[in-house]
């Protein structure tokens, strides 16, 4: 294999590769000697046809896979050679080729260019540390009861009505014979739940406390049962007690409906849970203010082709971003008819690429030159916690980045670039300020703005949608990894309800 360097012009790289006709001739050689029992030939037993003779019947359609593995193979050796490493994935196409012929094949390549790490000790950084008052744990347990449901007895007299509960015992029989699931004893029942099958409720609104109600439904042809799709039902339901809508208490009785000991457990336990909140809003700002250090400590030219593609993101973001806002206002619109972002935000969304390429490449460089890895374990460990999002499905989502594995690498990149924030920080000087919830949220509000491109990106009028789209800025963090993961679906009904806490 000869390798000739055509192209040198900053971090792009062109190489003329040439393979010995030999070189292939051999691999076309080895593959047929690999196959020649398997091959029939008329007149010959397997195995035993001449080397030429297979050669001329069956060598030129093992050509193309031999060429392919060939240029695989002495690509990666060549780049190798040259002490290159790609950016991005190299362009191959081949020069010429002829049957007894050299091979020849050009390469073009974008490369990863070499800098120095700067001295991380000299970086100063100021972390806000929220310290939780009373009032929001109080104000988090009051939010917490109006999304909580609870209801009172009412009177014998009263008449249920949407909104309403009633307890109930029920049996469901099919043509007169009770089945398995239609059973149930002291159940609660909010109306206009949606809980039970369609009808269902609708026929216990207006009942009393002690009715005796035959409820007579239909279950629907798409139902998880096959034995019941389809069918009709009568329930033999008893209306045990009516109950009205009354508020929730924060309590001994709360807590106990949360799963908790008392009523300071759940407390002690909501304040916990805003403290790992602030955490994280602490730590983002934290990791916001070393990369803005970093991008101003490092500069160096990046490849054309990575920020392209970053920017195209960008771009696609603005654009969705675009649509869902006017979406809002216009259901019936289409993608296509917001049209393109204002083109005078291009440049300052290009330095943005330029950025967050810049800095990825710094993270990585890091990492790899320090030895930073990520476990197995700790991408399983994502992979269980992203299947968790997903109630009933989580087979699907494990399959899913197993079959993926492009997916299971943008699970990977924000724990690997977490590691190197964290061992950055620790060479750094980090110095605690003591601040409250709402100063660290306006304050990253702050940041946010500070960095957000100045112009506001109007969409260009191409349909005629109702209302004008004006773009928001990209969501995607700085060397922030972005996420792909299974569609939800919606919920199955069932005739079981559970209490959660929200």
């Amino acid at each position: 294999m000869q390798v000739v360097e055509t192209l040198s012009e900053g971090l792009k790289r062109g190489y003329k590769v040439v393979v010995a006709a030999q070189d292939i001739d051999e691999r076309l050689d080895t593959e047929l000697d690999k196959l020649k029992d398997q091959i029939k030939m008329p007149g010959f037993r397997p195995g035993k046809a001449p080397a030429s003779l297979l050669k001329k019947l069956h060598g030129p359609r093992l050509m193309g896979q031999i060429l392919e593995e060939t240029i695989q193979q002495t690509s990666q050796n060549a780049l190798d050679e040259q002490k290159v490493r790609p950016a991005m994935q190299p362009k191959v196409e081949i020069a010429s080729y002829e049957d007894g012929a050299d091979l020849e094949y050009t390469i073009e390549v974008e490369i990863i260019p070499d800098f120095e790490l700067p001295d991380f000790s000299d970086i100063t950084l100021e972390k806000n540390v929220v310290e939780i008052e009373d009032k929001e744990v109080e104000e988090f347990l009051s939010k917490m009861t109006e999304q909580q449901k609870n209801f009172a007895k009412a009177a014998k007299t009263y008449k249920a009505k949407e909104g309403d509960a009633v307890l109930i015992d029920f049996l469901g029989k099919i043509n007169d014979v009770a089945f398995d699931g239609g059973e149930g004893t002291d159940f609660e029942l909010e109306l206009g739940s949606n809980t039970f099958i369609p009808g269902f409720e609708d026929q216990l609104v207006g009942q009393k406390t002690g009715a005796e109600v035959a409820v007579t439904v239909t279950f629907p042809e798409e139902y998880g049962n096959k034995d019941l799709a389809g069918k009709e039902a009568v329930f033999d339901v008893t209306v045990k007690e009516v109950r009205k809508p009354a508020p929730v208490e924060i309590n001994d009785e709360l807590a106990t409906r949360m799963g908790m000991e008392n009523l300071e457990a759940l407390k002690e336990a909501v304040k916990e849970q805003i403290g790992k909140e602030n955490d994280n809003l602490s730590r983002t700002q934290l990791k916001r203010a070393l990369l803005d250090v970093l991008a101003e400590k490092v500069t160096f030219d990046v490849p054309e082709g990575m920020v392209e593609m970053e920017f195209e993101q960008i771009w696609q973001q603005l654009k969705f971003d675009m649509y869902r806002e006017a979406s809002e206002d216009n259901p019936e619109l289409k993608p296509d008819d917001v049209g393109e972002p204002d083109e005078s935000l291009r440049d300052e969304y290009m330095a943005i690429a330029v950025r967050r390429v810049r800095l990825g490449l710094l993270l990585a460089e890091i990492g790899q030159s320090k030895e930073i890895t990520v476990a197995q374990e700790e991408v399983s460990r994502m992979v269980a916690e992203e299947a968790r999002r997903y109630p009933g499905q989580e087979q699907q989502v494990f399959e899913y980045y197993q079959k993926n594995p492009q997916a299971l690498a943008q699970l990977r990149a924000p724990l690997f670039e977490d590691k190197v924030v964290d061992y950055i920080l620790e060479l750094a000087t980090v110095t605690e300020k003591s601040t409250n919830r709402e100063q660290l949220i306006a304050a990253m509000e702050a940041d946010e703005e500070a960095a957000a491109p100045k112009k506001k990106a109007a969409a260009k009028k191409k349909a005629a949608p109702k209302k004008k789209a004006a773009a928001k800025k990209p969501a995607a963090k700085d060397a922030d990894a972005k996420k792909a993961a299974p569609k939800k679906t919606a919920a199955k009904k069932t005739t079981k309800k559970t209490d959660k806490a929200e």
